[in-house]
This record gives C-alpha cells, structure tokens and sequence, in this order.
C-alpha cells in the first residue's frame, strides 16, 4: 500500500520529487499553508505528516490519526510539534538537523559583522538622512579580531560558526552539556568552560541551543549582569532562550555593547523598545532564508519519510524512545 502523506505547507517541490513518486500527498494548492481546520480534516487519513516549524501540530489535531506513523518536520526545532501525545500514540518524529546547519551560522556571523562594523546603522543613515555625517572619526565600529566569542550549544551550528569565528581570528570558549572530543577542541582551538565563566570571559556571546525547560531565560538578568562591559548577544537559536525584557533594559543602560537577534520570545511580535535601539541588528526568523536551503531541508524531511517506510532507522529521530 502507497503511504499517504500530509504535506502541511507548499513547500518546494524541488525536495519533494523523490517522494512524490513513491507515496501519495496531500500538498496545498489554494493557499500556502493548510489551516486548523483542513488539516484535522486530512490527519485521520493520512500514514505520515510533513509538518513546517511555523504551524504547530497540537494534541487535539493528532487525537484521531490513528493510521500516522510518522511526523517529519521541516525544520531543525520541534517545538511545534506535541512531542508528547506523539510518544503516547507511537509515532516516530523526525528533523532536519544537517540541511540548516551552514545557512544558520551564516546568519549568526552576518548578524555579528552587521552589528559590530555599523553595517545596518549607517546603511540606514545613508538612505534616510540628507544630513548623514561621514568622518575620520564618526560611524565607529569595533573590530572582532582577537576577541573571544563564547558559543552557547557546540552542536553542528555552533560548531560551523565557531569556523567562521576562527577565520576571522576570534578565540573560542563554549559551553555544552558534556564536553566535545579532543580532537573537536583541537579542530576549533576551543575549550570548554562553565557558564558562569563563559559569560565573564566573552566579548561576544552566540547562542545555538535548544529550547528547553532547562534553557528558557538562559541569559537572564544574573547572567547580563555577570558579562563583560559591551558584550555583544547574538541569538539565532530560539527568541525564549533570552529573557527580552532584561535584553532591553541592559542595552539601554549600556551594558551590553549590542544585540543581533533573528528569533524573538513572542514571535512575531518584537518587543517596541528593540525596535528603537540602534545597537541592535534585527532579522526575521530568516536564518534559513535562502532557496537553496529550503529546497534541501524538504528533500531532508522527505528523506527521513522514506527511509521510515523503508523500515530504515537512519533516520533524525528525536523521540527514539517510540522504539523501545
């Protein structure tokens, strides 16, 4: 039997084009996205589901799919997805950790040239003010050569920025769970610290973890105060990980140099006060942006719908306890 997948969004069919010939999909055509409602109505029919990290995939959505098998998002963060109710009914759900992997790292260091080098202000300046002033010493940056960057979350993503950060002659600490492997460390010239110390020790901070319980307000009001004097954050993780009414009083007060933010603790609601501060580059959740990466990250999620129904356990799973 040909399995019946749930397209949730038209996502590119470039990436799809392996699965569209081995199983049947239901893909959006009057609009982007399916709604709520449409996608109740298709659910219970359906043998897997390719769900997009902006439409959340509730408990009450899921209740009566009796037939799914399998979620695949696009996209490396899950929290869309009610992890929880697709443990209790055995489905397995999937990501797309490698396809985002690069693209967000460049985001993360655009985001940190942008800022630093005055990129963003004065290409407002120059568009917006007859009476822009140019000058020896006016639009004054700072230079990142020789500072140190503190990575939050040595995963692929930080791991591929921290390559970036090196080439332009930054020192590495970073802060993870359990510590890389030697030959990682070497690889990045990095060393693993505590958090505390990663806070004292930065110039930069760059967040690529996940969020969590354990990760929600990790740069709280203790860990701002505890920085540097004009550390810079830049977060293209997840808006919550940044306690953003804190964010803004310690930029405003100036104790953080600046701020590079692509995600938001509200989305897509941005805190006023951001909006008005020049020492913050801000983008749209865009880190991804790019039309090469999301035809890549479909073929990923399409990939891991494949290899499923293939009974292939090479799959990103990140509920492997449906095995057991």
């Amino acid at each position: 039997m040909i399995p019946k997948i749930l397209v949730i969004a038209a996502i590119p069919k470039a990436g799809l084009a392996e699965l569209e010939k081995k199983c049947e999909l239901i893909y959006p055509t009057a609009n982007f996205m399916f709604s709520d409602e449409e996608i109740k109505k298709y659910i219970n029919d359906v043998d897997g589901v390719l769900s997009v990290f902006t439409r959340p995939l509730t408990s009450g959505m899921m209740e009566g799919a009796t037939r799914l098998r399998i979620i695949a998002n696009f996209g490396v963060g899950y929290n869309n997805i009610d992890v929880s109710k697709a443990n209790e009914m055995g489905v397995v759900v999937c990501n797309t950790p490698h396809a985002v992997t690069e693209p967000t790292a460049e985001m993360a260091f655009g985001l940190l040239l942008a800022l630093t080098r005055n990129i963003a202000l004065t290409d407002r300046g120059l568009r917006t003010n007859p009476n822009f002033i140019w000058g020896m010493m006016e639009n004054l940056g700072l230079g990142i050569f020789g500072k140190t960057v503190g990575i939050v979350g040595m995963g692929r993503i930080g791991q591929s920025f921290a390559r970036r950060a090196i080439a332009s002659g930054m020192k590495v600490v970073y802060y993870n769970r359990t510590r890389l492997t030697n030959e990682i460390e070497k690889r990045y010239s990095c060393q693993r610290v505590s958090f505390e110390e990663l806070l004292e020790r930065s110039d930069v901070i760059s967040l690529h973890c996940p969020l969590t319980a354990e990760t929600h307000h990790l740069l709280d009001e203790n860990a701002m105060i505890r920085m540097k004097q004009g550390a810079i954050i830049l977060n293209t993780a997840r808006g919550p990980v940044i306690d953003e009414k804190m964010l803004v009083k310690y930029l405003q007060n100036g104790k953080l140099g600046g701020a590079g933010l692509d995600v938001f603790e509200e989305e897509p609601v941005i805190t006023p006060e951001l909006l008005a501060l020049d020492n913050v580059v801000l983008t749209p959740h865009n880190a991804t942006g790019t039309i090469d990466t999301r035809i890549e990250i479909a073929r990923e999620a399409a990939e891991n719908i494949l290899r499923f129904f293939d009974q292939r356990k090479d799959i990103s799973i990140v509920n492997p306890v449906v095995w057991e």
